[in-house]
């Protein structure tokens, strides 16, 4: 499982926290710095990590450098990061901190065409994040809902040289309600590259229900609640 399991680490002033559905006033702050957390996971053995740069979101810009370098140091799997990612350079900034994958949402419903760039100078190594509340796609650090779905931001791009999807489902992030497998279900019914899943995981179960609907799941709070023991995945 800990092929299929993604930890998240988001950032916020250079620390680990957590939000609760996304709202930056519902914000938990956990004592292991960011870089204690991806030498845990490298030591467990996973594959993959999700970093998210909290400020970034809200400023347009990558805002947590240091730290992202920190946890590239400790880490040697898959590094993947998300936040504040809307230009070429940030993208360019990020590559040379030895990031892998790009998480980019925001710029992919604004400026279309500086995403495709994006796309262009950096083939199959951007993910495309769907971040839905309501039924709808969030962007801006999830302070702005579009009019589009999840459906139709991702058919935009689904014959663009992406790496694949990040369906976050904002109205259970952070909240460890349980997943809902339906929406990812029913994305996936349109679309063929691989799809990568997060919000709400609360048990080993909730897991479980995703595998075989999605390629990998991002699992955050639950593991910082300790609702999840890292050696169960194992």
């Amino acid at each position: 499982m800990k092929d299929f399991v993604i930890p998240a680490i988001d950032l916020k002033e250079g620390k680990v926290v957590r939000l609760f559905k996304g709202d930056f006033d519902r914000v938990k702050v956990y004592p292991s710095s960011p870089q204690e957390m991806a030498e845990l996971f490298q030591e467990l053995g996973f594959k993959r990590i999700h970093v998210v740069d909290l400020e970034g979101s809200l400023q347009g810009v990558p805002a947590n450098l240091r730290s992202i370098r920190l946890i590239r140091r400790a880490f040697s799997g898959t590094l993947q990061v998300g936040g504040g990612i809307r230009s070429l350079k940030s993208c360019q900034i990020l590559d040379k901190e030895g990031v892998d994958f790009f998480v980019v949402g925001t710029l992919a419903l604004r400026e279309p065409q500086v995403f495709e760039e994006v796309l262009s100078y950096f083939p199959h190594r951007v993910i495309l994040a769907v971040d839905a509340k309501g039924g709808r796609v969030a962007v801006g650090g999830w302070k702005d809902r579009s009019s589009l779905s999840p459906e139709e931001l991702a058919s935009l791009y689904e014959g663009k040289p992406l790496w694949g999807y990040l369906y976050t489902n904002i109205d259970r992030d952070g909240t460890l309600e349980g997943v809902d497998p339906q929406p990812y279900l029913e994305f996936k019914r349109h679309f063929r590259k691989p799809l990568l899943a997060s919000g709400g995981v609360a048990s080993v179960e909730d897991i479980r229900k995703l595998v075989g609907v999605v390629e990998g799941v991002v699992v955050g709070k639950a593991i910082y609640e300790g609702k999840i023991r890292l050696e169960e995945l194992l």
